[in-house]
């Protein structure tokens, strides 16, 4: 068979791969600068490495950019998620309401508080929580709402906020795709809520591990700092300033959850081009948008009259009734294309840990479609144009391929 017919058929099923392995596309691959190796580098020789005046810098920085009031840098966004629901008060036997169409860490941060992760529905074409169905969770144990603004795309806040104040709840918003995405005109995390922001390796910006919690409550942000750094009083936190040794006192069974400055000497550098990097996956996620409109699968859809999608995962919904392989052959196949794709998510309540506590399949349908039919494709302003071109001929090759 000559190559022109290889090219066509799947490397799964024998013929030619669109990348070869040496170029194989890693998903969630970030770009790094010259200058953020650079200040990485300084940081190490300045053998302040530790948290100090670039993790304060950092946190300056966000604060600015989001017109938040205060902001309090940890090691992960699940520190912020775990953190945000201590200092707020949920504790043992108390209910937070959320999403099952996130990651792990959203229902496991509030797991770990002694809290019940209560799952609500999600919209199927915007795939974050369905605000009008959350009432009927809501119990006299409930203590808090935890939206997901999944993949970018702000929730309905106003809603969820107004319910909030009606029921005497708490707001928790994870924000962990969501840097940079806005809600009629104000950036998520400028809303009043505690907030919660990752910078994990494949986010819009990375510290490689890190998050944030961005709130308007000085208080409630000084209680994260101290339980962030195993409860010591604020005084501790001058031992990483050039104010000289201060007396400090545990006050809480605090954490080690504290940013160091080479973490921030990365962030300091990426944040300012946050905005010139959502224009380029703005780009590549219109490129998709175009290139797969005709293919067996629904496109993501568009923004909501008053939002800005922070554009972050870039996923298809399958159409699997027109295809002969389930969604897990179409990613193996991919993979084998040299095209690194994901799953964002399998529906957190079919996980053993959260079948234990009496969720079964069908107690929430739309996230249990979406979970079996989304694959998620490369979205990085590391990309280049010929990177794009070769996502867009694998994806095209494997579903025309495998199309009824």
């Amino acid at each position: 068979m000559d190559d022109h017919l290889l090219n066509k058929i799947p490397a799964i099923a024998g013929g030619n791969p669109v990348r070869e392995k040496e170029k194989y596309i890693i998903f969630g691959s970030p770009r790094i600068d010259e200058e953020e190796i650079q200040e990485v580098v300084e940081t190490l020789r300045s053998g302040w490495i530790g948290t100090g005046p670039k993790v304060k810098k950092f946190e300056e920085m966000i604060q600015n950019y989001l017109n938040a009031k205060n902001a309090v840098a940890l090691n992960s966004c699940t520190a912020a998620l775990h953190l945000s629901m201590l200092a707020t008060g949920i504790k043992e036997g108390d209910e937070v309401i959320t999403t099952p169409m996130t990651f792990a860490a959203t229902a496991n941060s509030i797991a770990h508080t002694g809290a019940k992760p209560v799952f609500v529905d999600i919209k199927k074409e915007t795939m974050n929580i369905d605000p009008r169905k959350i009432e009927d969770a809501i119990t006299e144990k409930t203590k808090a709402i935890m939206p997901v603004h999944f993949a970018g795309r702000p929730c309905e806040m106003d809603y969820i906020n107004n319910l909030a104040n009606k029921y005497g709840l708490i707001v928790i918003e994870d924000a962990a795709h969501a840097l940079g995405a806005e809600y009629k005109g104000k950036k998520i995390g400028s809303l009043g809520n505690p907030t919660c922001f990752s910078f994990y390796v494949t986010k819009n910006i990375t510290t490689i591990e890190g998050g944030m919690v961005t709130t308007d409550d000085e208080v409630f942000a000084n209680k994260i700092k101290i339980l962030g750094l195993h409860g010591m009083s604020k005084d501790a936190w001058k031992r990483f300033s050039d104010e000289g040794y201060k007396h400090y006192f545990v006050n809480y069974r605090g954490f080690k959850y504290n940013m160091t400055d080479v973490q921030a000497s990365l962030g300091i550098h990426q944040l300012p081009k946050i905005d010139q990097w959502h224009n380029i996956r703005t780009e590549i996620w219109n490129r998709y948008n175009k290139a797969f409109k005709d293919l067996p699968v629904i496109l993501p859809a568009p923004e909501e009259e008053d939002t800005k999608h922070a554009k972050h995962i870039y996923n298809l919904i399958l159409k699997t009734e027109e295809l002969i392989k389930d969604r897990d052959w179409i990613l193996d196949s991919l993979h084998r294309e040299g095209i690194g794709g994901g799953v964002h998510y399998t529906s957190l309540h079919l996980h053993p840990i959260y079948r234990r506590m009496g969720y079964k399949p069908g107690h929430f349908p739309n996230t249990e479609y979406i979970g079996d039919r989304t694959l998620t494709l490369p979205l990085s302003a590391k990309l280049n144009e010929q990177d794009v071109e070769d996502i867009i001929s694998a994806v095209t090759k494997v579903l025309n391929y495998y199309s009824r």
